[in-house]
């Protein structure tokens, strides 16, 4: 995975689900990662199956239907330190670190393996959401095997 620090964003805050995915797919498109199409496919992927994944992370990424609006395969990491909450009032799925993921073919399924694995141990959550530095978020990804 190559962690590019344009797509690192740190100490974030969104209203919705919705802001905050559309916030990753932005920084994908102005990246040139992705065409703008791409981000409503995002926001439509949510919709059919939640984009969060537990432990305080969420990962969108776009519908089957979109793949061809990937230009690159990229990933975003934003930091949401207050939580952007994925579920709904009666049953909250806060996210505290959003992975905005593109991949080309089936790259973006490595790609979520290998963030599902490293943040299967919620401290590996906490430390990505308190560092207060892109090359320490680089660093603590790319130890991930």
């Amino acid at each position: 995975m190559d962690f590019q620090k344009d797509l690192i964003q740190l100490d974030q805050s969104f209203q919705t689900k919705e802001e905050a995915i559309r916030f990753c797919g932005n920084l994908l498109a102005d990246g040139g990662y992705v065409e703008n199409d791409y981000v409503e496919a995002m926001i439509q992927r949510n919709k059919e199956l939640s984009v969060y994944m537990g432990n305080f992370i969420a990962i969108p990424h776009g519908t089957d239907e979109a793949k061809e609006k990937v230009l690159k395969s990229g990933i975003t990491v934003v930091q949401v330190p207050n939580g952007v909450n994925f579920g709904s009032d009666e049953n909250p799925q806060i996210a505290t670190v959003l992975f905005g993921i593109a991949g080309i073919g089936n790259e973006h399924l490595e790609i979520i393996q290998k963030i599902s694995i490293f943040c299967a141990d919620v401290d590996n959550v906490v430390k990505l959401a308190d560092t207060q530095s892109k090359d320490e978020i680089i660093r603590l990804l790319n130890n991930v095997e």
